[in-house]
């Protein structure tokens, strides 16, 4: 009788922080392992991008609010690099154990659905919270851009990843297969955060682009790193930072949800 109070109180209570703090760990030790895949790759990548637009794009740009076209698509670089490491990291994780067969490796332990959600979640945070101040650096070194708003930056860069910690998880929770999380990332993923205002201003936009842009939360999160590195932004941060902590909640109870249920997780 006292075992089942004890895990009663336990799952609706009790915090198993040692379980917690396992999970979190063997989620951050997957991408250090293979840094130069995880870490250096989107560096690269990022490095690439500023490059490209730069020389093609930039010297015929002009301003874009005030600000040069390379300092203006800086951030937004950033922040997808964030997002989309964040996202791989939770959904490769949680695909990859499905496909061999050793999801139940986390599913057996004494963890509730909350504290999977947030071991998971926290191995995408880590990955993109370390990618971000990577490529920050990188933009300090190299073009000077010092943050105008450091906490704003932090704050944005640590919503962006933990709500791409949590779509990665309900995508690698529903995918069954390797190509169907291709798809979700090729289809769902990436133009989410190539039309969210990465590499233009939605001013430029016509009206009901511009309003459908306004639906999307990665653009709030993209613009609120823009607010924080250059101080220049398409909307509020404030409005951000209530668009961005609702998506995070919102999409981390439908993962709670999935983990609880077992869903395409038991079968």
């Amino acid at each position: 009788m006292s075992e089942i109070t004890d895990m009663g109180t336990r799952r609706f209570g009790y915090v198993n922080w040692l379980g917690l703090y396992t999970l979190a760990s063997r989620e951050v030790q997957r991408f250090m392992a293979v840094w130069t895949q995880t870490l250096l790759a989107p560096l690269v990548t990022a490095g690439l991008f500023m490059l490209i637009f730069s020389i093609a794009i930039g010297p015929r740009r002009g301003d874009v609010m005030g600000v040069s076209f390379t300092t203006f698509i800086a951030p937004g670089i950033l922040m997808m690099t964030v997002i989309q490491n964040a996202f791989a990291n939770t959904s490769s994780s949680i695909v990859i154990s499905k496909v061999q067969g050793n999801i139940v490796d986390t599913l057996m332990p004494p963890l509730s659905p909350v504290e999977m959600v947030l071991g998971y979640m926290a191995g995408g945070v880590g990955r993109g919270v370390i990618v971000a101040f990577a490529v920050a650096l990188g933009l300090l070194l190299v073009l000077g851009i010092v943050p105008a708003h450091p906490l704003w930056m932090l704050t944005f860069i640590l919503l962006g990843a933990a709500l791409l910690s949590a779509i990665g998880m309900v995508a690698g929770i529903f995918a069954n297969k390797f190509d169907q999380m291709a798809a979700i990332t090729n289809f769902i993923v990436t133009p989410l955060a190539f039309l969210s205002g990465t590499f233009y201003s939605v001013q430029a936009l016509p009206p009901i682009l511009n309003e459908i842009t306004h639906f999307n939360p990665i653009f709030y999160m993209i613009d609120g790193v823009r607010y924080g590195m250059i101080g220049v932004s398409d909307s509020s941060p404030w409005l951000g930072l209530a668009v961005g902590v609702g998506s995070v909640l919102a999409v981390a109870f439908m993962a709670w949800r999935m983990f609880a249920r077992g869903y395409r997780l038991k079968s």
